[in-house]
């Protein structure tokens, strides 16, 4: 379907033919996605792809219509340089970058044109420019009288990611942080072009491995668009749970973490128990604690029978009551909300201009949630509320994961009362040549956007893959300036991103 603007229109989870993909000058699609950034459209993904045949690169802009709960799609031919589009639309400015770095193309005019991942160029690079080596890059640089640099990784000292940040200060305060990742880089989505094949749903599962049900979950809802094949309602309602499981056990883990950066065992001690609890309960529904190997195209791998409802139900409850007191403590304590409040603060606004998603955007009051404005699945029939707080700091993200928490709690706990009688399977079939497709789900830190079109012989001619994180940690380097640098441990928490799902 076509809109006034000229935008394809597709609901989440819909496919539509490439016939059908409205193809403009670059300059026209520059002013229509300013004019809809403009009056409250957000950027979704920005995938760059070679169609079949050869010919120039093309970009196809995807923006969310949160007031319809659908995606508008335009697509423009790339010349080896192009207006950037950041100056008119912060949001775009990661997304030009990994353009810049993929393709060889300039975005002329962005204002912070670096490699965001150190890939190797999918195709020649126009001027015979090869990849820099990891990290290797011009970083800013300050000056001055205490002024100084004080560069962190990309080996930490505990068992995280590898990640590098510079930090540019003046005496204590940051001025700014400068965030260089890609040590996680394994070619995910180039591994995807020419699928689906026996290991796409493994891709999916260890994309992210803190976040395996809401990226399976995406390449499943991709597969059943372009097949026309959905999953039983019953599989929308266990994938509904996993999902909910997944971010209760994220959530907890979290609080806990910020409990422990501030110095406060109890809570620390406490949830990292009840995390624990909450991922064998994922255990019990499918046999892996992160949910490997439930989520399927066309429906899930495993059943709940009626003691398995009774015992997860049962425990769940435990669940609820043990993460309260702990919580609650954390929150009645003034020590804690000293060191929470007023630190990292970002501004709605500002979280608007840089396309901030989920956890991070709605600790500054955004209402974006794609359960409730994209609806899919079981989400359909919720009306679960979107948890918000207006602040915008260290304390917003912590007291939003803890709305989130209670009222996926409460969700599931609902849910494993109604649960449909149907199969919990179909089979996929094939995927329909020459169309393209959207699929947005809500992960534990935010949306997820996987977009997909296929060949003339049904097989992915691209895989765009744009996990929360992408979007995320802007906010991060924007969040910690005018900060004590001692606050970066508290702030890096309360975004916790995801290194390996942003570098794919």
């Amino acid at each position: 379907m076509m809109d006034a603007t000229g935008f394809l229109i597709i609901g989440n989870g819909e496919a539509a033919p490439m016939s059908e993909l409205p193809a403009v000058p670059f300059e026209i699609l520059r002013e229509a996605l300013a004019a809809a950034v403009n009056s409250g459209i957000r950027l979704s993904a920005l995938p760059v792809f070679q169609p079949e045949g050869g010919g120039p690169l093309r970009m196809v802009c995807v923006l969310a219509f949160p007031d319809i709960g659908k995606f508008g799609l335009l697509a423009a031919d790339l010349a080896d340089t192009f207006p950037s589009l950041t100056p008119i639309c912060p949001a775009a400015h990661w997304f030009e970058r990994e353009i810049a770095e993929q393709w060889g193309l300039v975005p002329e005019g962005h204002p912070w044109l670096k490699p965001i991942r150190f890939e190797a160029p999918r195709r020649p690079h126009p001027k015979g420019v090869e990849a820099p080596a990891i990290g290797q890059t011009e970083f800013f640089n300050i000056g001055g009288d205490e002024s100084h640099e004080v560069a962190v990784g990309p080996v930490h000292a505990g068992v995280i990611e590898p990640g590098h940040f510079r930090f540019l200060c003046h005496g204590e305060t940051v001025h700014h942080l400068e965030i260089s990742l890609g040590y996680q880089h394994r070619g995910v989505e180039a591994a995807m072009t020419g699928g689906p094949g026996p290991r796409s749903i493994h891709y999916m599962e260890t994309l992210a491995g803190d976040t395996t049900i809401g990226h399976t979950t995406a390449y499943s809802r991709m597969v059943e668009a372009l097949t026309g094949v959905r999953a039983p309602a019953r599989a929308e309602a266990i994938r509904a749970v996993a999902a909910e499981l997944e971010r209760m056990a994220n959530h907890i883990g979290d609080l806990g973490a910020l409990a422990g950066d501030v110095g406060f065992l109890p809570t620390q001690n406490y949830c990292g128990r009840i995390r624990g609890d909450v991922l064998n309960l994922t255990a019990t529904l499918c046999g892996n604690r992160f949910g490997r190997g439930l989520v399927k195209p066309a429906g899930v791998a495993w059943n709940m029978d009626e003691e398995m409802i009774a015992d997860i139900s049962r425990r769940l409850l435990a669940v609820q009551k043990d993460v309260t007191g702990a919580v609650t403590l954390m929150f009645d304590t003034p020590s804690v909300l000293a060191r929470f409040e007023h630190t990292g603060a970002l501004d709605a606004e500002t979280a608007r201009r840089v396309g901030l998603v989920g956890v991070a955007a709605r600790a500054c009051g955004l209402t974006c949630d794609a359960r409730r404005g994209f609806p899919y699945g079981m989400y359909r029939l919720a009306q679960l509320p979107i948890s918000t707080w207006h602040s915008g700091d260290c304390f917003a993200r912590a007291y939003v994961r803890w709305l989130e928490t209670r009222a996926s709690m409460d969700y599931v706990l609902d849910l494993l009362k109604t649960l449909p009688a149907d199969p919990v399977s179909r089979e996929p079939g094939q995927l329909a040549a020459d169309h393209l497709a959207v699929s947005l789900v809500e992960g534990w830190r935010g949306e997820i956007c996987h977009v997909a079109a296929t060949d003339t012989a049904g097989r992915f001619t691209f895989y765009k893959v744009v996990d929360p994180s992408f979007h995320n940690w802007l906010g991060l380097a924007l969040a910690l300036r005018g900060q004590q640098i001692s606050d970066f441990p508290l702030c890096n928490k309360s975004f916790n991103l995801s290194y390996c799902g942003h570098d794919l």
